[in-house]
Order: C-alpha cells, then sequence, then structure tokens
C-alpha cells in the first residue's frame, strides 16, 4: 500500500485539533520539559528530561516535537539517532497532556514522527513500554502496528515517578518497521478503522489461555502448552490505578506477566497483536529454541 507519509501525518494533527512541529527554541523545549514532569511526577529536581539536554538533542539534529492545541503545547516526543546510525532512532519519550490521554494526539505525534523520520531515510524506530499498561499495548501493536522483539525485565532498575514507583520496570522493546505494509496501512488517512482482535473467535480456533484473570482481578495461569501455536496472555485494565490501591495484587500481575508473556518470547514465540479487553496474542511459528 502506497500512501504519503507527511499527508498522513497532517490529516492525524486535523483530526486530534493540533499542529505538530519540531521545537527548536529554548522556551518552547523548556515547556515541553515541564510537559514531561506534569505527566510522570517524578520527584523534585529529577525530571524525566531536562531542558538542557533537550536543547543539545535538537540542536544535534535528533527529534524533538510538539502538539499545539493553539498555543498550547499538550504533547511531545523526543527520540535519538539509533545503532545502525542513519537508519533507526530510539524514542525515548512520548507524553500526552492529562485529559487528552487516549485520544488522537499521541497518534498524532508518532505520525509525525514517521513523517520525520522516512524524509531522512530512516526505516525503523524502537521504544520500549510498560507490558503491564493495557491502553499503551493497544496503542502501541494496534493502533500503530509495532511489533515487540524483546521482555526486559526491571530495564530501569527501581524508579521514582509517580506512575512506575513500587514496582519493577519490566519494558516491552517494540521495533515500528515504517515502511512496513501493515504500518502504513495503520497511519493511512484513508485507511481502516482499528479492529479489535476477536477473542471468542480465537478461542474457538484453539487459541490457549497462557495467563487469565479471575473475578476479582487476579492472574490466574492458564493451561496453554508451553509449544501452543497460539496463546493469550492477560494484563489487568489499570495496572496505574492498581498500583494506588493494591500494590501487592499489581507486583503479583507484574511477575505472572513476566512469566506468561516474558517467558514464552524468550522461548521463541512472538507478540503479534493486543486485544482491547487486555489480551496480547501471542504465536509461534516452527520448533521451540
Amino acid at each position: 500500500m502506497t500512501t504519503d507519509p507527511a499527508a498522513d501525518a497532517g490529516a492525524a494533527a486535523e483530526v486530534a485539533g493540533v499542529a505538530v512541529r519540531e521545537l527548536h527554541e529554548l522556551g518552547e523545549l523548556q515547556e515541553a520539559c515541564r510537559l514531561f514532569d506534569e505527566i510522570w511526577r517524578r520527584a523534585a529536581g529529577d525530571p524525566p528530561l531536562n531542558p538542557e539536554l533537550a536543547r543539545a538533542l535538537a540542536h544535534a539534529g535528533n527529534y524533538v516535537a510538539g502538539a499545539f492545541l493553539g498555543e498550547r503545547l499538550v504533547g511531545a516526543s523526543v527520540g535519538f539517532h539509533a545503532d545502525p546510525v542513519g537508519q533507526a532512532l530510539h524514542s525515548h519519550i512520548t507524553g500526552v497532556a492529562a485529559g487528552l490521554q487516549g485520544g488522537s494526539v499521541g497518534f498524532a505525534l508518532k505520525l509525525h514522527q514517521r513523517a520525520w523520520a522516512l524524509a531522512r531515510g530512516i526505516t525503523r524506530v524502537v521504544w520500549t513500554f510498560d507490558p503491564l499498561v493495557a491502553r499503551n499495548a493497544w496503542f502501541n501493536l494496534t493502533k500503530l502496528a509495532a511489533s515487540p522483539t524483546a521482555y526486559l525485565p526491571d530495564f530501569y532498575g527501581p524508579m521514582r515517578d509517580a506512575l512506575n514507583a513500587g514496582d519493577a520496570s519490566d519494558r516491552l522493546l517494540v521495533e515500528w518497521r515504517l515502511d512496513a505494509e501493515r504500518v502504513a496501512t495503520a497511519c493511512a488517512a484513508t485507511g481502516p478503522s482499528v479492529r479489535s482482535p476477536d477473542l471468542a473467535a480465537l478461542r474457538a480456533g484453539g487459541a490457549a489461555v497462557a495467563l487469565g484473570e479471575d473475578e476479582q482481578g487476579r492472574p490466574v495461569p492458564g493451561g496453554a502448552a508451553p509449544d501452543a501455536p497460539l496463546a493469550l496472555v492477560h494484563v489487568p485494565r489499570d495496572v496505574e490505578g492498581l498500583r494506588g490501591s493494591d500494590p501487592p495484587l499489581a507486583r503479583h500481575w507484574r511477575r505472572a506477566v513476566r512469566d506468561a508473556l516474558g517467558g514464552r518470547m524468550a522461548a521463541g514465540a512472538s507478540a503479534t497483536g493486543f486485544a482491547r479487553a487486555g489480551v496480547y496474542l501471542l504465536e509461534r511459528t516452527g520448533g521451540g529454541g
């Protein structure tokens, strides 16, 4: 499928009602850093990104962009060139202001990032996200059509921000092949609307549960064989809320998902999709490793 990345980015920004552009002025970079601080709410004096580093990254030709609702900065994204240099970008941090998350601003930012990268010959963007956060899994795997490549246990070590404190920082590494047909289709302005995988149909077709959830919201190991061709791994609907209301249960989910999702990926399974109900799809092709 042939699309125009810049046109797709423009259409996504129009739908979101924002203007997305690169940030170079110091005042705008300071504003972006304040936005990240408001989102992650880290300890005083320990921001997710400081203006000096943002300024250096932008000046050195890396990706630093913001989404504006009128004059107000409501989203920002920062990435830097990665190995192999000239072909890949590591998207380090992307955030959207409270009240606008879960809408279209994040999608507009990522499509702007895709158009920016492709215009420079970069065809691969990688980033990490917490595999327990269902809304991010849906956005990355289903909305953007990115592909998980590795499960990284406690990747950042202990984190002190309000979203992650008290839990191990496991991350799922994803790769966004910008010129792949499935990615182009997901980003196309005239493409089909995103549909969640049909879990009932998958189960009827033989999908086995590797990790389920009981009526009390606790993780329950399923009966899926280690070499099951298609396995389902549940995650909590709102792990960030759970970390505040029931930290031990949130940590229990972390260990269970690490075993089920991380263990199967390490054994050769691929995470190929995510259902809106909070379920990863893992497929195996060929023999075990």
